[in-house]
């Protein structure tokens, strides 16, 4: 046989093979009216929207559920005149699609993003459109639904030199930062909600005042909504923002009804003044990349407070003299291993191991701190000093993981006692409300509440039967 008739032979079989191949996916399409396809959701809900600020993406998917393919004759906002929403089908941008074929018992993504304009209302405006698709004579119409919200831009470094307070008609959108000068004072109403962009913080060189109530609480959180991945959302996700910081001028700061979270640093107190240079009343501060509060020769008080989630451990103090009372100190974060305790301790005793000597210089004073009617519990360890004799740190009638025993600095305490909260983490669901079950319902003792916590954050009032944590 000849060369030149092998290499004939050799490309007959290749083509034959080929055709072979080609005739196997060769599925044809289907022309029937019948034949459509369908959607993963019945409807793309794209949550709330900052009017004026492009949207997350968000998308669904598209399936032919048929043995044969389907060509989509075309694909676009039915009744979107203004350009609001964007489109992507298949990862091509465009407003209209046509001839988009997906073939047998396959699917495609259809990505969407929008833009709304304003509405000059200080409440949400719901926008409905529709996406249309026409394949074999039938259209079928996809409903997009959003809210958009008009906000208050605060763009740049934003900074407050005298007093001022900020009123809950719009939420308040930070793109860099907040200061508040030293002597000034800024004052959140109830019901203020603030959202920051990534790296955004506060810094309080004066005084912060958060006045929210149990029935309009003041809220502060990163600027990301709907889902990370799946159905992780962004409300579970640290490190959004860049958190509250208050420096060595600041002075006299006031909290009280707010919940703050998903920040990269908490609440970090670096030598403020005042005794407390903190009061933290009836709060939740919860899911941060470091500490939730981080008090550096600063004294705070925290009543009523609900501290949890963060990758570090939950509460640092280094010196400073502090009270926590009626508090839940939980640590279940998801994303990370811990970094340590959820309460540690340092600038204790002369002889603390842990010495800094920036953050512990000899001359100040070591730390007073009393725990009472509170629960420190998740995973992980529950308190840096395991043996506290010798200092000015005690914990009285509080519920502990550890395994342990009564003495001069731990009073009437819970030993290895699970308070039973309501919190499911592999559902991401971090809810510290206690079971009916729970050892803490009931077991605290009513000589060491607080005036400004009779009630707790939600309005529940505390007596009688009352109980160890935040949450009655």
């Amino acid at each position: 046989m000849t060369i030149l008739r092998k290499i004939f032979i050799l490309l007959a079989v290749a083509l034959c093979g080929a055709m072979a191949l080609s005739s196997c996916i060769e599925d044809g399409f289907t022309t029937s009216p019948s034949d459509q396809p369908t959607f993963s959701t019945d409807t793309l809900r794209m949550g709330q929207i900052f009017t004026l600020d492009a949207s997350p993406t968000h998308r669904f998917t598209v399936y032919n559920r048929h043995d044969k393919g389907i060509s989509i004759g075309s694909i676009e906002f039915a009744d979107d005149p203004q350009g609001i929403f964007r489109l992507n089908v298949d990862g091509m941008t465009g407003r209209r699609f046509d001839n988009v074929e997906i073939r047998a018992n396959d699917s495609i993504f259809v990505f969407v993003e929008a833009t709304l304009p304003e509405n000059g209302r200080d409440v949400p405006v719901d926008v409905l459109s529709h996406i249309e698709f026409r394949c074999n004579g039938v259209s079928t119409r996809f409903p997009v639904k959003a809210q958009g919200r008009d906000v208050v831009r605060f763009k740049g470094n934003t900074r407050f030199p005298g007093s001022a307070t900020l009123l809950a008609n719009k939420p308040y959108h930070v793109t860099d930062s907040i200061v508040v000068e030293e002597g000034a004072t800024l004052t959140l109403s109830a019901g203020v909600e603030m959202f920051f962009h990534s790296e955004a913080r506060m810094v309080v060189h004066g005084t912060l005042r958060i006045e929210g109530t149990s029935e309009d609480f003041v809220s502060l959180t990163g600027d990301r909504s709907g889902f990370v991945a799946a159905q992780i959302p962004y409300e579970i996700m640290s490190g959004q923002w860049g958190g509250i910081i208050f420096t060595p001028t600041s002075k006299d700061n006031y909290i009280s009804h707010a919940t703050i979270r998903n920040s990269e640093y908490g609440l970090v107190l670096d030598h403020a003044q005042g005794a407390p240079a903190l009061h933290l009343i009836n709060s939740q501060v919860r899911n941060t990349k470091n500490y939730v509060v981080e008090a550096i020769h600063s004294s705070v008080t925290a009543a009523g407070c609900e501290l949890a989630e963060a990758s570090m451990g939950i509460v640092r103090l280094v010196g400073g003299s502090h009270l926590f009372n009626q508090c839940t100190i939980a640590n279940y974060y998801l994303f990370t291993a811990l970094g340590g305790p959820a309460v540690q301790l340092s600038h204790v005793t002369p002889d603390d191991a842990d010495v800094d000597e920036e953050e512990q210089p000899v001359d100040l004073p070591f730390m007073t701190a009393d725990f009472t009617n509170t629960i420190i519990y998740g995973n992980g360890t529950d308190i840096s000093h395991g043996d506290l004799e010798g200092t000015a740190v005690t914990l009285r009638r509080c519920l502990l993981k550890s395994k342990g025993e009564d003495d001069d600095n731990f009073i009437d305490c819970l030993w290895d006692e699970d308070p039973m909260y309501n919190t499911k983490r592999e559902e991401y669901i971090f809810d510290y409300t206690l079971q009916d079950e729970s050892p803490a319902i009931g077991a605290a003792y009513p000589d060491f509440i607080l005036p400004e916590t009779a009630n707790d954050r939600n309005g529940t009032p505390r007596i009688p039967g009352l109980s160890l944590g935040a949450l009655q």
